[in-house]
Protein backbone atom coordinates (compact mmCIF):
# COMPACT_ATOMS: atom_id res chain seq x y z
CA UNK A 1 0.00 0.00 0.00
CA UNK A 2 1.32 3.40 -0.95
CA UNK A 3 0.74 6.41 1.28
CA UNK A 4 2.39 9.68 2.11
CA UNK A 5 3.59 12.79 0.32
CA UNK A 6 7.20 13.39 -0.72
CA UNK A 7 8.96 16.16 -2.62
CA UNK A 8 11.76 15.39 -5.05
CA UNK A 9 13.32 17.27 -7.93
CA UNK A 10 13.20 16.07 -11.52
CA UNK A 11 16.33 16.86 -13.52
CA UNK A 12 16.49 18.26 -17.04
CA UNK A 13 16.81 14.73 -18.46
CA UNK A 14 13.53 13.63 -16.83
CA UNK A 15 15.12 11.58 -14.05
CA UNK A 16 13.15 11.46 -10.82
CA UNK A 17 13.89 9.61 -7.61
CA UNK A 18 10.93 7.83 -6.07
CA UNK A 19 10.98 7.60 -2.27
CA UNK A 20 12.77 4.47 -1.04
CA UNK A 21 9.67 3.26 0.79
CA UNK A 22 7.86 3.29 -2.58
CA UNK A 23 10.77 1.81 -4.56
CA UNK A 24 10.92 -1.13 -2.17
CA UNK A 25 7.32 -2.04 -3.13
CA UNK A 26 8.09 -2.03 -6.87
CA UNK A 27 10.09 -4.54 -8.88
CA UNK A 28 12.82 -3.43 -11.27
CA UNK A 29 10.38 -1.36 -13.34
CA UNK A 30 7.10 0.53 -13.20
CA UNK A 31 4.45 1.65 -15.67
CA UNK A 32 3.82 5.39 -15.80
CA UNK A 33 0.85 6.91 -17.59
CA UNK A 34 -1.42 9.94 -17.42
CA UNK A 35 -3.55 10.17 -14.33
CA UNK A 36 -6.47 12.36 -13.39
CA UNK A 37 -6.48 16.00 -12.34
CA UNK A 38 -3.17 16.70 -14.09
CA UNK A 39 -0.87 14.13 -12.48
CA UNK A 40 0.89 11.00 -13.68
CA UNK A 41 0.07 7.55 -12.31
CA UNK A 42 2.79 5.05 -11.41
CA UNK A 43 1.87 1.36 -11.22
CA UNK A 44 3.75 -1.79 -10.34
CA UNK A 45 3.72 -4.28 -13.21
CA UNK A 46 1.22 -6.44 -11.29
CA UNK A 47 -1.12 -3.52 -10.63
CA UNK A 48 -0.80 -2.34 -14.24
CA UNK A 49 -1.87 -5.80 -15.40
CA UNK A 50 -5.03 -5.48 -13.28
CA UNK A 51 -5.74 -2.02 -14.66
CA UNK A 52 -5.12 -3.22 -18.21
CA UNK A 53 -7.51 -6.15 -17.75
CA UNK A 54 -10.23 -3.69 -16.71
CA UNK A 55 -9.48 -1.52 -19.74
CA UNK A 56 -9.85 -4.56 -22.00
CA UNK A 57 -13.39 -5.09 -20.65
CA UNK A 58 -14.55 -1.64 -21.70
CA UNK A 59 -17.13 -1.66 -24.51
CA UNK A 60 -15.31 -0.99 -27.77
CA UNK A 61 -18.57 0.01 -29.42
CA UNK A 62 -18.72 3.11 -27.17
CA UNK A 63 -16.75 6.09 -28.41
CA UNK A 64 -16.06 7.37 -24.88
CA UNK A 65 -14.62 4.00 -23.87
CA UNK A 66 -12.33 3.89 -26.91
CA UNK A 67 -11.22 7.46 -26.30
CA UNK A 68 -10.53 6.79 -22.62
CA UNK A 69 -8.44 3.69 -23.37
CA UNK A 70 -6.48 5.52 -26.06
CA UNK A 71 -5.75 8.54 -23.91
CA UNK A 72 -4.87 6.42 -20.88
CA UNK A 73 -2.52 4.04 -22.69
CA UNK A 74 -1.08 6.17 -25.53
CA UNK A 75 1.74 7.65 -23.48
CA UNK A 76 2.04 4.80 -20.98
CA UNK A 77 5.60 3.63 -20.61
CA UNK A 78 7.34 0.83 -18.74
CA UNK A 79 10.35 2.39 -17.06
CA UNK A 80 13.19 0.63 -15.27
CA UNK A 81 14.88 2.01 -12.18
CA UNK A 82 18.48 3.05 -12.67
CA UNK A 83 21.27 2.20 -10.21
CA UNK A 84 20.45 5.31 -8.17
CA UNK A 85 16.77 4.39 -7.82
CA UNK A 86 15.55 6.93 -10.36
CA UNK A 87 13.07 6.56 -13.17
CA UNK A 88 13.74 8.38 -16.42
CA UNK A 89 10.42 9.80 -17.59
CA UNK A 90 10.06 10.23 -21.35
CA UNK A 91 9.49 13.81 -22.50
CA UNK A 92 5.84 13.18 -23.50
CA UNK A 93 5.09 12.13 -19.90
CA UNK A 94 7.05 15.05 -18.44
CA UNK A 95 4.99 17.34 -20.67
CA UNK A 96 1.73 15.53 -19.83
CA UNK A 97 2.34 16.06 -16.10
CA UNK A 98 3.66 19.61 -16.57
CA UNK A 99 6.62 18.51 -14.50
CA UNK A 100 9.23 21.11 -13.73
CA UNK A 101 11.94 21.11 -11.12
CA UNK A 102 9.98 20.29 -7.96
CA UNK A 103 7.61 17.33 -8.03
CA UNK A 104 5.34 15.88 -5.39
CA UNK A 105 5.07 12.11 -5.18
CA UNK A 106 1.88 10.97 -3.48
CA UNK A 107 0.92 7.46 -2.38
CA UNK A 108 -2.74 6.78 -3.06
CA UNK A 109 -3.21 3.18 -2.00
CA UNK A 110 -2.68 0.90 -4.99
CA UNK A 111 -0.52 3.29 -7.01
CA UNK A 112 1.61 6.42 -6.81
CA UNK A 113 0.95 9.83 -8.35
CA UNK A 114 3.54 12.32 -9.59
CA UNK A 115 2.46 15.96 -9.52
CA UNK A 116 3.92 19.28 -10.53
CA UNK A 117 4.52 20.79 -7.06
CA UNK A 118 2.56 24.00 -7.71
CA UNK A 119 -0.35 22.03 -9.20
CA UNK A 120 -0.40 19.67 -6.19
CA UNK A 121 -0.31 22.55 -3.72
CA UNK A 122 -3.19 24.28 -5.53
CA UNK A 123 -5.19 21.05 -5.74
CA UNK A 124 -4.63 20.15 -2.10
CA UNK A 125 -5.40 23.65 -0.82
CA UNK A 126 -8.55 23.86 -2.96
CA UNK A 127 -9.86 20.47 -1.80
CA UNK A 128 -8.70 20.03 1.80
CA UNK A 129 -11.56 22.07 3.29
CA UNK A 130 -14.06 19.93 1.34
CA UNK A 131 -12.79 16.66 2.85
CA UNK A 132 -15.77 16.08 5.13
CA UNK A 133 -18.31 17.14 2.51
CA UNK A 134 -16.71 14.82 -0.02
CA UNK A 135 -16.87 11.90 2.42
CA UNK A 136 -20.55 12.65 3.07
CA UNK A 137 -21.31 12.51 -0.64
CA UNK A 138 -19.70 9.12 -1.25
CA UNK A 139 -22.22 6.33 -1.48
CA UNK A 140 -21.52 2.90 0.00
CA UNK A 141 -18.44 4.15 1.80
CA UNK A 142 -17.88 3.54 5.46
CA UNK A 143 -14.83 3.16 7.70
Amino acid sequence: MFMGEFRHNIDTKGRLTLPSKFRDAFDASVVVTRGFDGCLNVYSLDQWQKVFEKLQKMPTNKKEARTFVRLFTAKASEIEFDKLGRINLPKPLVDEGHLEKECVIVGVGDHVEIWNAAAWDDYYNDEKDNFENISESLEDFEF
